[in-house]
């Protein structure tokens, strides 16, 4: 799994521990449903890490939070 991959499936984890929906995390956010739906369904979108700090404030959680999560361990390596 890459980075990209594990960014959105720690956000749909997220979204479903307080059962709200994508597009209500946009507006919790302060982000676009079109930077999440990129975020959420292109191949190879790699998040910045002001969209995450975003998140995890919309969240009312701290970066750390956000990757202190399995889903993060064993990435495959970046650089290639």
């Amino acid at each position: 799994m890459n980075i990209g991959e594990a960014v959105r499936e720690r956000i749909l984890e997220l979204c479903g521990e307080r059962k709200i929906t994508i597009n209500k995390l946009s507006t919790i956010c302060g982000l676009t449903q079109s930077t999440l739906n990129n975020i959420m369904h292109r191949q190879g979108s790699k998040p910045t890490v002001a969209t995450v700090k975003k998140i995890c404030d919309g969240l009312e959680i701290t970066m750390a939070q956000f990757f202190t999560s399995p889903i993060f361990d064993g990435l495959e390596q970046e650089i290639k």
